[in-house]
């Protein structure tokens, strides 16, 4: 009981200093999915629609996936130099897997019957991937995008062994330290916010799914 009283009492008094860790650890995360989006999503269809290179694709993000946080981030740190510009670059890596694959998957689930449909009424091909092939397959790359961001805030507490911070500062410091308080200080906030994106993209997800099958 003691020990809960005396973490409370150093979270409150240096609550703007873990609010500002926290603000730092999600702009780095929101940074690196925002990025495995914008590359994700392609090769995922690309995997989709070119089935020669569906095999080189996933067996190149599952790699990434494969090696270990902190290998993946020393690796880059040699490149990229310390600071949060080279996690979010590790973060990047570490998302692409569910995204890719999760694309992937919804293109290729997509109804035959609801694509032949689209081509019957003069769709050109990009068309029929834009209207009907990637809304359809939107529920997979929530489910992906889900696990993505649980990766990432889960990863993102080691940043300061590279220089970055959020609040993997609180975590690391108390480990340096041997101070408990601290350690948990900063793991508290970051689970929970582990477990708000997987609370609110879950939702996300489950209307998704109830909307992809009203239209299937």
């Amino acid at each position: 009981m003691e020990f809960i009283t005396d973490l409370l009492q150093y979270m409150s008094n240096n609550s703007s200093m873990l609010i500002s860790l926290t603000i730092e650890h999600i702009v780095m995360v929101i940074q690196a999915i925002g990025l495995a989006l914008i590359v994700g999503i392609p090769l995922g269809i690309l995997a989709a629609k070119v089935e020669k290179l569906a095999p080189v694709i996933l067996s190149l993000v599952n790699i990434l996936q494969l090696i270990p946080s902190l290998a993946m981030l020393a690796i880059l740190l040699l490149y990229f130099g310390l600071g949060n510009e080279t996690v979010v670059i590790g973060l990047f890596f570490y998302s692409l897997l569910p995204i890719v694959r999760n694309t992937y998957v919804g293109i290729k689930e997509v109804d035959p019957g609801v694509s032949e449909a689209g081509k019957g009424i003069g769709m050109t091909q990009l068309q029929l991937l834009l209207k009907v092939q990637f809304p359809l397959s939107i529920p997979f790359l929530m489910a992906g995008l889900r696990v993505a961001f649980v990766i990432a805030v889960a990863v993102a507490t080691i940043a300061p062994y590279i220089g970055g911070g959020g609040l993997g500062r609180e975590i690391v410091g108390g480990i340096n330290a041997q101070n408990d308080i601290r350690l948990i200080a900063g793991a508290v906030p970051a689970a929970l916010l582990a477990l708000l994106a997987d609370f609110i993209l879950g939702i996300v997800e489950k209307r998704t799914k109830r909307r992809f099958r009203s239209v299937s």
